[in-house]
């Protein structure tokens, strides 16, 4: 949904008529720091937070309010991850929800995750639908679509709670110009599992949790896992030492890692990599349950060029995708209804 608000032709032309470097972000992705140990036996394997990132407040789209941990002046982006934003939670009355007019995406992935609220989105590719509570959409801009994500016509109608998120996944250099692919997952065919002692579930959106596998295809190794945990609740999971991953809190306050340092909602933690596994507790005394998002990946490890909607390794890709753009090679979107 967020759109970095469409390019005007006049920005597109002088961008690609000059060496802007600025525009190019070339680096090896950083690594997060070594562990240390816990006198937790079962923290004492855990990872640890090294990096608490405060969210920043940004308008977005057709002037909707996001807070958002990254990009910003203090991280630029979370290798294989380009940028988290939360949007909402706002209550809205009748006929004042905003959303995301058309706007173009090329080299990469975009995931919105819908807890509530009602959107509908529709694209140059012909491909329509709705967004509603619990819902997920994984699409794969490949080599370029034009996308719009508004709220639906009942939604305005009605007002109400909109509360989501979304999630950038940068992709390969061999996928950048693979053909755009959705997929849709409404909320009841995400897979939910339970512990043992019923303290803690965790929705899987990608990769696996607690026995429960994700029924989304990605193109890089990668978990989206939306914990809750109850008060006394505690869960271990796996997370491959390779990968990078980090925890955003939604509610509550729990505490994350070897040292079991408290997050405060609305912080994003960032793990090191010296541990295959992350412990996340929330203390028997705490008021409520807390809930988290827990999302890592493999780094890919490539040059990052970024303008805008547009992702690739090279300033040279960068211009291409500005001029196929400007000739209306990413398509139209079709008459609204």
């Amino acid at each position: 949904m967020t759109a970095h608000r469409r390019p005007d032709a006049g920005a597109l032309a002088a961008f690609a008529g000059t060496g802007n470097d600025r525009t190019m972000t070339v680096q090896a992705p950083g690594v997060p720091g070594s562990g240390a140990d816990s006198a937790s036996p079962a923290a004492a394997f855990s990872r640890r937070v090294v990096r608490v990132v405060e969210s920043v407040e940004a308008v977005e789209g057709g002037g909707f309010t996001v807070h958002r941990p990254f990009p910003t002046t203090g991280l630029d982006h979370f290798d294989p991850f380009l940028l988290l934003d939360e949007m909402g939670p706002a209550d809205h009355p009748p006929g004042e929800a905003k959303g995301a007019p058309e706007h173009p995406h090329r080299g990469f992935e975009t995931v919105t995750y819908l807890l509530s609220g009602e959107m509908q989105h529709q694209d140059s590719a012909g491909h329509a639908g709705v967004l509603g509570p619990g819902d997920v959409q994984w699409m794969t801009a490949g080599a370029g679509v034009i996308h719009s994500e508004m709220p639906t016509p009942a939604f305005q109608q009605s007002g109400g709670r909109m509360h989501g998120f979304q999630l950038w996944v940068n992709l390969p250099s061999r996928d950048k110009l693979m053909a755009p692919r959705y997929q849709d997952v409404p909320s009841e065919a995400i897979p939910v599992a339970t512990s043992p002692d019923g303290l803690v579930s965790v929705k899987v959106i990608a990769g696996e949790s607690m026995g429960a596998r994700a029924v989304i295809d990605t193109r890089t190794p990668i978990c989206y896992l939306h914990f809750t945990i109850q008060p006394g609740g505690a869960v271990t999971q796996p997370i491959p030492e390779a990968w990078h991953a980090f925890v955003y809190v939604v509610a509550g306050e729990p505490a994350v890692g070897a040292d079991a340092r408290a997050l405060a909602r609305g912080t994003m933690g960032v793990l090191d990599t010296a541990e295959a596994a992350v412990r996340i507790s929330v203390p028997a005394g705490a008021t409520g349950p807390a809930q988290l998002l827990l999302i890592g990946g493999e780094p890919l490890s490539e040059p990052i060029a970024r303008y805008g909607p547009f992702v690739m390794n090279t300033r040279a890709e960068i211009i291409e995708a500005v001029e196929d753009y400007r000739a209306g090679r990413f398509g139209k979107l079709p008459p609204s209804p």
